[in-house]
């Protein structure tokens, strides 16, 4: 029982030094700043950009479908070949179908060669995005130096401290690491 009690005094005496020894005490207090420098670093920022104008437009608006020549031709072609041909019944039938048909075909083609329209001019916006870049400076944070007790301290903060910095401080006795 001597023992026992020995093992279990020995396991919380060495219990009890280790929580001692893991246990820091600190406190709160404020530091002089006494040098802030801004830290920035290049980003690239992409935007779109509407860009509009006024642009002149030329159309053609081609006359509906016209006949005419086609039809004068056919007329043409049909009484010429009638005078001309020396036959009688069908020969001279033939050669005035034949000549209707030629002078159709001439008509149609002239006419298509010299088709009738008009052209008209007007003025339509125009517009188009394009995709711009720029580079900028982008402030991220800030290196601060400040004192505390005599002794100088840097570090990195994401907002200007202003003239004084909190900070946290441990204490623990020496030689227990």
């Amino acid at each position: 029982m001597k023992t026992e009690a020995l093992t279990i005094g020995t396991a919380l005496m060495i219990a009890s030094m280790t929580a001692a020894a893991g246990q820091r005490d600190y406190f709160h207090d404020t530091a002089k700043v006494i040098d802030v420098e801004p830290i920035y670093r290049n980003v690239e920022v992409s935007y779109p950009e509407r860009e509009c104008w006024d642009q002149e437009v030329d159309r053609y608006h081609p006359d509906g479908r016209r006949y005419t020549g086609t039809v004068l031709g056919g007329i043409i072609g049909g009484v010429v070949a009638n005078k001309i041909s020396r036959g009688r019944g069908r020969g001279r039938d033939a050669a005035t179908l034949a000549g209707t048909l030629l002078g159709g075909a001439i008509g149609h083609d002239l006419s298509q060669q010299h088709r009738g329209g008009h052209h008209t001019t007007s003025v339509e916006r125009r517009c188009e995005v394009t995709h711009h870049t720029r580079y900028e400076e982008q402030l991220v944070g800030y290196d601060v130096t400040y004192r505390y007790k005599g002794r100088e301290f840097t570090t990195r903060t994401n907002n200007h401290p202003g003239k004084r910095i909190p900070v946290a401080v441990t204490v623990r006795p020496v030689g227990d690491d």
